[in-house]
């Protein structure tokens, strides 16, 4: 109780030192927290892009981006014939452009996507989908933010295309996109006779290692991949969830250097406190838990404070309706257990060298320290 309360006294005589190192904390915590949620969150979302319906997706192999890949038409009719296969659904992604709108998402898609199945329908039929080569459904943000309903005629990139729906995902990419027939979308997007990927749901799920050894011996330039294989090994996630770490990691560090200047310029001004502690008694071990206790108090307080920052700002970013489908805020334990990990981390090692530093004091000399 007596140490503790040693700890407290040597934090509060420096009060404003003492809050800016927490607040350093505090916001590395809340920034990193941020970050990380998000952008997995981002990695999450697109994911469900991909596994609507589905239990693995096939594409081109060693390709850097899925709008890159090229899956030809005959692999998925194929595929869709195997008799472990329950359905296998070609879906061809690319970006379009609208007045005001230079980025939009666009899928090509068959009529039996699950995203038309699934999606609730605002206006339109899904049976009519498919019928003509220039109609096209809309999402919901996609409508709203091109001002178009069912029978109007939207102008995407150089062509003009017949609204006969729109749907509400749950899905934001979805959602604010453009949903066109298979055959359109290869047309418009010159990429006849190919889509970028097929998800692909089979009869049993014990029957995975089958069909991506089917896969590998009928297109060997294709690779078959688990949804949860292909969110692990895909490079874009991997550099989002590297990049979403490596940010946080560098506003922990400057956190972790405010803590280390705070505990040094304190044991510089505590020299001859620490010698007559020495001399009353103090070993070298309590000296460096005086030391280490304060750090750790300053850590934890401000990985606290932070924790409050950082869950705050993605409520409030979870109820901004201009982000309603695009980023999920929904806070991962294993993620807040890591950055207070990390933050406790950052607070020893800010307190090393200043722990050090006053072990070696030696009590004759510190008594004459000026």
């Amino acid at each position: 109780m007596i140490f503790l309360k040693l700890i407290l006294t040597n934090l509060l005589r420096h009060r404003i030192r003492s809050l800016i190192s927490i607040a350093g904390i505090a916001f590395s915590v809340a920034a990193m927290l941020t970050i990380v949620t998000v952008l997995q969150g981002a990695v999450a979302m697109f994911s469900g892009i991909l596994s609507s319906d589905s239990q693995i997706i096939v594409f081109e192999r060693n390709v850097s981006d899925l709008f890159f890949s090229s899956v030809p038409s005959e692999a998925a009719k194929t595929i869709a014939s195997w008799s472990i296969v329950q359905h296998a659904d070609p879906v061809l992604f690319g970006i379009v452009s609208s007045s005001d709108h230079p980025i939009i998402t666009c899928f090509g898609i068959t009529k039996n996507d699950a995203r038309l199945r699934k999606a609730t329908w605002m206006q339109g039929d899904r049976k009519d989908f498919g019928h003509q080569e220039n109609d096209v459904v809309l999402g919901q943000r996609a409508a709203e933010f091109m001002n178009a309903s069912v029978g109007n005629t939207v102008q995407i990139g150089h062509g003009a295309f017949h609204v006969i729906g729109v749907i509400k995902t749950a899905n934001g990419f979805e959602d604010g996109g453009v949903f066109m027939p298979l055959t359109s979308a290869q047309t418009f997007f010159h990429k006849e006779g190919s889509s970028s990927v097929i998800t692909i749901k089979l009869q049993r799920k014990e029957d995975v290692p089958e069909l991506k050894s089917m896969v590998h011996r009928s297109f060997p330039n294709l690779v078959a991949l688990e949804d949860e294989e292909f969110t692990r090994s895909y490079s874009q996630f991997k550099i989002l969830k590297a990049t979403a770490w490596a940010v946080g990691g560098c506003g922990l560090l400057l956190g972790g250097l405010g803590v280390a200047n705070t505990m040094i310029m304190s044991v510089f001004t505590r020299i001859r406190e620490i010698a007559i502690l020495r001399v009353n008694g103090f070993s070298n071990g309590q000296i460096a838990a005086m030391i280490f206790g304060e750090s750790s108090l300053v850590s934890v307080l401000g990985a606290v404070v932070g924790l409050v920052i950082g869950i705050t700002f993605l409520i409030i970013l979870g109820h901004i309706p201009a982000l309603h489908g695009y980023v999920d805020t929904s806070i991962q334990p294993l993620v807040v257990a890591t950055v207070i990990v990390l933050a406790m981390l950052t607070g020893v090692a800010g307190a090393l060298y200043p722990a050090i530093y006053a072990m070696r004091v030696r009590a004759v000399e510190a008594l004459r320290f000026e």
